[in-house]
């Protein structure tokens, strides 16, 4: 048997775990005014006048505000000069003043009026009347279209050359939130391991990596939760009718949770008894793959050329080539934070340089159609002297999570 699978139970695993959150705090209100002052400064440097913020993470990002999008625009206006004016339904107003962290001038809108129309009269107010809007690129097409047929004098942008600069480079307590998310995740990923049996159901797991989760401190459980077992594991986010755990099954458990809204994202994968020689040949080039995608990851080097690093390997192997399979059919990887896919990504046509604390997920994952598939997800982070690991790849296929190094 696979060292470290199997052997326990969901109960007293669970009985093992408590709380790992209550040292580490939120973003404090000082940190989100800093990343306003950083939003003015490239809007003053790019000649935008303002920026609109929707319902939805750049909304917390920058304010502090927690609100769900919808139909209803829901948003913040920020100016270059650093005006903060928000646009709510007015029968939201006070809901919304319990989510605010940053304060700003309130602007209601009744249901039979057009938030577009106040949006501008807000706009018009401040001066800006036939300036640049960037335009928060999580806006749904009907809102933004609606603030451009009310004032066509408007120039409206996407406001990604702001959001993305800004959140792409994470700070020393951000780079803090997401290590110790990951940690938690990583320990039920060793917990996990070791509940399986034969015949286990994949529901059985997840409802055991959620509990897991809820008792290190993510009050909400998993964000999201894949385990496959077997051929199902060559589907890579899963199949409608996920099969029972059978001796020598590949196991591919993919997982994370929220601190704080920073989110984790590690998967395993490993066998639940003895691994064949072809699962030996295909998890080695998998983890030699993300190997030789973390090597390429250094100051100043575009994104995709990480990307590039993963697929050149991988069809050195005779896998392939490009998104073919049996190979690598997606990215190598992608930024994690606040969404637990964000910019900027792992993929050859993405080249924005990399940079101080851009932090990425690395899984050049493997497909063999009607065999099974191998996925081994770890994250880094970028330091003034390269690469950093969140959590330490895969150890090997008998010894995924290291206990006999």
């Amino acid at each position: 048997m696979t060292i470290g699978i199997g052997g326990s139970t969901a109960a007293i695993e669970l009985e093992k775990l408590s709380d790992m959150t209550t040292d580490i705090s939120p973003i404090s209100e000082l940190e989100f005014k800093s990343r306003m002052v950083k939003a003015q400064q490239i809007m003053k440097a790019e000649n935008i006048d303002a920026m609109y913020l929707n319902a939805g993470t750049n909304l917390y990002y920058f304010t502090g505000t927690r609100w769900y999008p919808s139909e209803r625009m829901v948003g913040a206006i920020l100016t270059q000069s650093g005006e903060l004016h928000y646009v709510v339904p007015h029968f939201e107003i006070d809901s919304i003043k319990l989510q605010i962290t940053i304060e700003g001038e309130m602007h209601g809108w009744q249901e039979h009026e057009s938030p577009y129309e106040l949006t501008n009269n807000v706009l018009a107010n401040l001066g800006i009347k036939a300036g640049t809007l960037a335009v928060d690129e999580s806006t749904s097409f009907f809102m933004t279209n609606g603030i451009q047929n009310v004032n066509s004098q408007l120039t409206l942008i996407d406001a990604k050359t702001i959001t993305a600069t800004c959140r792409g480079q994470k700070s020393d307590h951000e780079i803090a939130l997401l290590q110790r998310a990951k940690d938690m995740t990583m320990i039920v990923q060793k917990a996990a391991a070791r509940i399986l049996y034969d015949g286990i159901s994949t529901d059985e797991v997840k409802n055991f990596i959620n509990q897991a989760h809820i008792k290190l401190g993510a009050p909400a459980g998993s964000y999201f939760c894949i385990v496959l077992f077997g051929l199902d594991t060559s589907y890579p986010h899963g199949v409608k009718t996920p099969k029972k755990l059978d001796l020598n099954d590949v196991v591919l458990i993919d997982t994370g949770c929220q601190l704080h809204g920073y989110n984790s994202d590690i998967t395993r994968t490993y066998v639940f008894g003895e691994p064949s020689a072809r699962h030996r040949e295909m998890w080695q080039i998998e983890k030699d793959a993300q190997i030789a995608a973390f090597n390429a990851a250094k100051i100043g080097v575009p994104c995709g050329d990480v990307d590039v690093a993963a697929r050149n390997y991988i069809a050195e192997k005779g896998l392939g080539p490009d998104y073919e399979t049996p190979g690598c059919p997606h990215r190598t990887g992608h930024g994690v934070g606040l969404d637990i896919h964000e910019w900027p990504y792992l993929v050859r046509s993405d080249r924005t340089p990399l940079a101080k604390g851009m932090a990425f997920s690395n899984e050049p994952m493997l497909v063999i159609p009607g065999e099974f598939g191998i996925r081994l997800e770890d994250h880094f982070y970028m330091t003034e002297s390269g690469a950093k690991w969140f959590t330490e790849p895969s150890y090997s296929i008998d010894d995924p999570f290291g206990y006999e190094q």
